[in-house]
């Protein structure tokens, strides 16, 4: 059995990776490919209309470089079949709602606040902050698992989905309990929307948990406009089971594509956060590679740092250019030490910069969400940066223009703990 620490499950999980090649030899493990994933779909829902059919080619992509790249273990395998299998089903359900509910597609989302952060930049407390709006529209986990009812569910009783969610969030709890204290996920909070992304399947989600880096290459070629035009039409689906004024977004994969972003969702703001790189990439690296040990027994944590130092640096150049491009007028720097230090302040002067009312009710709601916000709830996030090959130098070699571009301070004369948000 494994004991290294992002691959060491509970003994059952350790077995039943264990024992992949007997599974594969007896053929019971379901097939990753997709016409058999399409002939299920249909028949699990019953219907078989997809609409237009253009994400069968990211699909193919992405299938073809799990299979060579990433080897799944079992349990990997059996969670990637069922991501991709209940994407399908999302598709095939969503669209018959948009052929019984035209008007679902004209609905207006409002203003946009997108948050378009680097990971581990308080992303996940500024998401959560700015959804406790009772005004404001971000897709709760349950909601970013299920945003289409489930066969006999009535609008206005999501209790299925919430159901299913808090199975979810027991299981991720019990197979990878330290990945908790890196990135909280709780049924009822505000998810990355990427999830969403991960519908038309051209989202980073694959590449942060798996080894899959020629869907990687392939992805940062491509054309993202229909997956953020899918995006859209999924808030229109969640505007029209809980109408609100205005939507939230968030995902580091927004800093990649802002202008698709800015095209899609012309009513935005794109908040940036921005912390100390000393900080942020060893951490982040650290949450990838745990988050990896779910999907496969073999982690490489040196290649995976190269991967992602590489990308985020991508990120942050291609978000750089399009403020260049585009102004500063719908751009909104958040420190992340301003918004920890005084979150509610940060808030006021995102709505205000955006234009949007923060009433009292806001302000009240947002002050609840604070107190839910128990730091290390989950336990401390551990980790070394030089098992990532990383030291002070070389993250100052590469990120320094960064740091100097937006004026981040270096944390290590601030304070010496680690957030969980």
């Amino acid at each position: 059995m494994s004991a290294h620490p992002y691959t060491n499950h509970p003994w059952p999980i350790n077995l039943l990776n264990a024992l992949r090649p007997a599974l594969n030899a007896a053929h019971l493990l379901p097939p990753l490919e997709r016409d058999a994933l399409v002939r299920k779909a249909k028949k699990k829902t019953g219907l078989d209309d997809f609409g237009d059919e253009w994400f069968f080619e990211p699909l193919d992509v992405l299938i073809k470089s799990i299979t060579e790249e990433a080897a799944l273990s079992a349990l990997g395998h059996t969670i990637m079949h069922k991501r991709l299998l209940d994407a399908l089903m999302t598709r095939l359900r969503a669209e018959q709602l948009f052929k019984q509910h035209p008007e679902i597609l004209d609905i207006d989302i409002g203003h946009t606040f997108v948050i378009a952060g680097l990971q581990r930049t308080g992303t996940t407390l500024l998401h959560r902050l700015l959804g406790s709006n009772p005004n404001a529209r971000a897709s709760l986990s349950w909601e970013a698992l299920n945003p289409t009812r489930l066969p006999n569910e009535t609008k206005g009783d999501p209790s299925g989905r919430i159901k299913q969610a808090k199975i979810a969030q027991k299981s991720l709890a019990y197979i990878a309990p330290t990945f908790f204290a890196i990135h909280p996920v709780e049924y009822d909070m505000p998810e990355e929307d990427v999830l969403f992304l991960d519908l038309s399947f051209m989202s980073q989600s694959a590449e942060a948990t798996m080894r899959v880096p020629t869907y990687a290459r392939w992805l940062e070629t491509r054309d993202s406009t229909p997956a953020y035009e899918y995006l859209k039409k999924m808030m229109q689906l969640l505007h029209w089971q809980n109408p609100c004024q205005s939507t939230v977004l968030k995902s580091p994969h927004h800093m990649e594509y802002i202008d698709t972003v800015l095209k899609v969702f012309p009513h935005s703001t794109i908040i940036q956060t921005h912390r100390d790189p000393q900080k942020t990439m060893p951490s982040f690296i650290s949450m990838v590679c745990h988050g990896a040990g779910v999907f496969s027994d073999t982690v490489l944590p040196q290649e995976i740092s190269n991967h992602w130092q590489r990308k985020v640096r991508r990120l942050i150049d291609l978000s750089m250019a399009v403020r260049d491009r585009e102004g500063e007028e719908k751009f909104i720097d958040v420190s992340y030490y301003n918004l920890t230090d005084d979150p509610i302040g940060e808030l006021r002067r995102i709505y205000a910069k955006a234009f949007v009312p923060f009433n009292e009710e806001a302000e009240q709601c947002a002050r609840r969400l604070l107190e839910r916000q128990i730091k290390n709830k989950y336990g401390r996030h551990i980790y070394d940066a030089e098992e990532f090959g990383m030291s002070h130098d070389q993250i100052e070699q590469d990120f320094g223009s960064y740091r100097d571009h937006y004026a981040i301070p270096d944390e290590a004369t601030m304070t010496p703990e680690e957030p969980t948000l």
